[in-house]
């Protein structure tokens, strides 16, 4: 069985499980309504369409 030479201190065991745990933006994408950046899958709130059709009303939201 293989032995290491010696221990692994903690910076080096942190950087190497850091690589995975990168935060990443989130994926922003055009209304098709009003050209707002919203969330894929998300109704977009200035204008309340989803998958081009109006499903909420943006003015009882305020």
């Amino acid at each position: 069985m293989a032995v290491p030479r010696a221990n692994t201190s903690k910076a080096r065991t942190r950087r190497r499980r850091g690589v995975n745990m990168r935060l990443q933006a989130p994926n922003l994408v055009e209304c098709s309504g009003c050209g707002n950046l919203i969330m894929p899958h998300h109704v977009c709130p200035k204008c309340g369409f989803y998958k081009g059709k109006q499903v909420i009303n943006p003015d009882k939201l305020d």
